[in-house]
C-alpha cells in the first residue's frame, strides 16, 4: 500500500511539472499558475490523509493478532484483629516415652550429660510431672506460654495490575492468558514470615497473595472449539479457576472463572473437555465440563534426594455443569475431587524466631544476636495425608430492574489416611513419639500418626444481593463455614484471609460508585467471627476458638477470634 501511495505522489508531481512547464512556454497568466499550485497542494493533502489512514489500518491489522486489555486497582485497608491467641502444644505419647526412658534408651535421668538428663534440666515442670507419674497416655506437651493480644494495622495499601491477553489462532482455536502483579506498598520481597498457612506464597495462591512488583502468569490456556464440527471443546493450560461465580459480583466484574467461586479460587494447571448441550436440550448456555489438573508435583524439583520421596503427586478432577445460563438465571453444579493430598505445598517463607526458640534452641541462640533477621527457607510437605472431595450448587439471578441476588451451598469431605506431619494430618492432629536424634545426643519429638482417621464432612453457605443505588450499586453478602469446611479458595485476595474459607461467620457490605463505564470506587467493610481454627487448610484438627482462648485447646499457629477490614479502592479498566 505504501508503494502505491509513492507512485501516486510521483505521478502527481510529474503531471504538475508538465503543466507548469507548459504554462511557462505559452506565457500563461499568473492566475493559471496559481490554480496549478492550488491543485498540487490539494493533491498533497489528500495523499497525506490517505497515508495516515493506511498506517492506522496496517497497525490495527498487526495488533489484531494479540488483544491486550487489563485492570488496575489500588486499595487501602484498615485491618483490626481481636483476641489473637497463640497457645502451642503437641500431643505426645507419654506411655511410649515412659517405656523408653525406663529402659534406658535415653540414658539416666540423673546424668546431666545424657539426652534424658538434658531434657529434664531444660524442662523442670516436665521432669516433675514425669517423676510423679502424671504423664500417661497421649497428652498435650505445651511448647510456650499462652499469649493473647489485639493487633491493629491502621493502614495497609495494595496495588493490583492484571493484563489480559487474547489471540485468535484459527477459526475455532484461540489463546487467552492473564498476567498479574499484586503487592503491598513498600514491600517487594515476595517472602512473608510463616505465621499462618496463608503467609507463604505457593503455586495455587500466587495470584491472591501480595508477592512483589513482578508479573506472574495467573492464566495461560488455549480453547479448541467445535472439534471436527461437533459441540465438543478442549482447553489445556493454566486454568481460569479464580474469581468464579458468584464471587464476581463483589469484584464488580463479569464472571472471571469457570468453577464456583464458593468452592474453588485456586490456580492450577490442567485441562477441560467440555460439551455444549444447548443444541440438544434447547436450554441456553447449558454446558457440561470434565476438568482435570495437577495441584502438586512430588518428584521434579522436590526437597528430597532424587528418587527418595515420601510425597505423591496431587491430582484433581471433577465435573462443572452450567445447567442454566441465559443472561437472567444462572444455575451451576460442581463435583470435584483431590487425590493424594499432601500436608502442604512447595513454597518459600521466612522462619519465625518464636518457632526457632521451640524447635531449634542452638540456632535460636545465634538468632538473638540478630533479632531483626529471619532466614528464608523452602517449604516441602512431609507426606500424603488423604483425599478430599468438594461439591456444591449455586444459583444467581439478575432481575430486569438490575437487582442481582445469589445463593450457594457447598459441601466438603475429608478422608484421612492416618498419616501426619509436624502440623497434623488431614483435619486431625499428630501424635508425637520421643526418639533420639541421629547422633544420639538429643531427644526429639517425631510425628508418627494422626489422632483421628474418621471421614469428616463440612458445609458452607454463601448468599448475597446487589441493588441499584445513587451513583452506583449497594451490596450485602454473608457466608458461613462449619467446623470441617475446607474449600479451595486460598487465592482469594482478602488480606485477613479468604472470607469464603472461614470456619465461622463473615458479613460484608459495600457501595460501588460508578465514575464512568471504565472506572469505579468501592467502599467496603468485612467482619469475621471465627468459630474454629485452621480456616483455609486441611492440615490439623479444628479447635474451638473459645477453647484456645481458655487454654484448654492448643494451636501451633496463632489464631484469631474476630477481625474486621474496612477498605476503599479505585479500579480502572483499560
Amino acid at each position: 500500500m505504501r508503494t502505491l501511495i509513492s507512485i501516486l505522489v510521483a505521478n502527481a508531481l510529474f503531471m504538475s511539472g508538465q503543466a507548469f512547464a507548459a504554462a511557462n512556454d505559452t506565457q500563461a497568466d499568473t492566475q493559471k499558475m496559481a490554480e496549478l499550485k492550488q491543485q498540487l497542494t490539494d493533491i498533497t493533502e489528500q495523499l497525506d490523509e490517505l497515508n495516515s489512514r493506511v498506517d492506522k489500518t496496517e497497525r490495527h491489522t498487526s495488533l489484531d493478532r494479540l488483544e491486550i486489555t487489563g485492570d488496575f486497582r489500588t486499595k487501602a485497608h484498615s485491618l483490626h484483629y481481636r483476641d489473637v491467641v497463640w497457645n502451642p502444644a503437641i500431643n505426645v505419647n507419654f506411655n511410649d516415652f515412659g517405656a523408653k526412658a525406663m529402659s534406658g534408651v535415653f540414658g539416666m535421668p540423673n546424668d546431666p550429660n545424657s539426652p534424658l538428663g538434658k531434657m529434664m534440666q531444660a524442662n523442670p515442670d516436665l521432669a516433675a510431672a514425669f517423676q510423679n507419674g502424671m504423664l500417661q497416655g497421649v497428652m498435650p506437651y505445651v511448647l510456650a506460654p499462652k499469649s493473647v493480644q489485639d493487633i491493629d494495622n491502621d493502614i495497609f495499601y495494595t496495588t493490583r495490575l492484571r493484563l489480559n491477553l487474547k489471540a485468535k489462532v484459527w477459526d475455532n482455536v484461540s489463546f487467552a492468558g492473564r498476567l498479574s502483579m499484586y503487592k503491598n506498598w513498600g514491600d517487594s520481597t515476595g517472602v512473608q514470615v510463616f505465621d499462618s498457612w496463608r503467609s507463604f506464597t505457593m503455586d495455587g495462591t500466587s495470584s491472591g497473595n501480595t508477592s512483589g512488583d513482578w508479573l506472574r502468569v495467573e492464566r495461560a490456556y488455549f480453547d479448541w472449539k467445535n472439534i471436527n464440527g461437533s459441540e465438543f471443546y478442549l482447553s489445556i493450560g493454566r486454568r481460569p479457576s479464580t474469581y468464579g461465580p458468584p464471587s464476581h459480583y463483589r469484584e464488580n466484574e463479569l464472571r472471571g472463572g469457570t468453577p464456583s467461586g464458593h468452592l474453588v479460587n485456586f490456580n492450577f494447571d490442567g485441562a477441560t473437555l467440555g460439551y455444549n448441550l444447548s443444541e440438544i436440550t434447547g436450554i441456553e448456555g447449558q454446558v457440561v465440563r470434565f476438568c482435570y489438573g495437577q495441584g502438586f508435583e512430588s518428584q521434579w524439583g522436590n526437597g528430597e534426594m532424587f528418587g527418595d520421596i515420601v510425597t505423591k503427586d496431587t491430582h484433581l478432577g471433577g465435573f462443572n455443569i452450567d445447567t442454566i445460563n441465559d443472561g437472567t438465571n444462572f444455575l451451576q453444579f460442581t463435583l470435584f475431587g483431590a487425590k493424594d493430598v499432601n500436608d502442604g505445598f512447595k513454597g518459600t517463607m521466612a522462619f519465625p524466631t518464636q518457632l526457632a526458640g521451640i524447635f531449634a534452641p542452638n540456632m535460636y541462640q545465634d538468632l538473638q544476636k540478630f533479632d531483626n533477621f529471619n532466614f528464608v527457607t523452602r517449604v516441602q510437605p512431609s507426606g500424603v495425608i488423604g483425599d478430599m472431595y468438594l461439591g456444591g450448587i449455586g444459583f444467581a439471578r439478575e432481575e430486569a430492574n438490575d437487582i442481582k441476588w445469589f445463593a450457594s451451598l457447598g459441601w466438603t469431605r475429608a478422608e484421612p489416611n492416618g498419616n501426619a506431619g509436624m502440623f497434623g494430618g488431614m483435619l486431625s492432629d499428630a501424635i508425637f513419639e520421643a526418639e533420639l536424634n541421629s547422633t544420639g545426643t538429643e531427644i526429639i519429638m517425631v510425628p508418627k500418626t494422626s489422632d483421628d482417621i474418621d471421614t469428616k464432612d463440612g458445609y458452607g453457605i454463601y448468599v448475597g444481593i446487589q441493588i441499584p443505588a445513587p451513583y452506583g450499586k449497594f451490596g450485602l453478602e454473608y457466608n458461613y463455614g462449619s467446623e470441617y469446611w475446607t474449600p479451595f479458595t486460598q487465592a482469594q485476595d482478602d488480606p485477613i484471609g479468604s472470607k469464603l474459607a472461614t470456619r465461622g461467620h463473615v458479613g460484608e457490605a459495600y457501595y460501588i460508585f460508578d465514575i464512568n463505564p471504565k472506572m469505579f470506587i468501592k467502599l467496603a467493610g468485612l467482619y469475621y467471627d471465627y468459630e474454629y481454627t485452621g480456616s483455609g487448610t486441611p492440615v490439623g484438627a479444628p479447635q474451638k476458638i473459645d477453647d484456645v482462648l481458655a487454654g484448654s485447646a492448643y494451636s501451633m499457629l496463632p489464631v484469631v477470634d474476630k477481625a474486621f477490614d474496612v477498605n476503599a479502592s479505585l479500579t480502572i479498566n483499560f
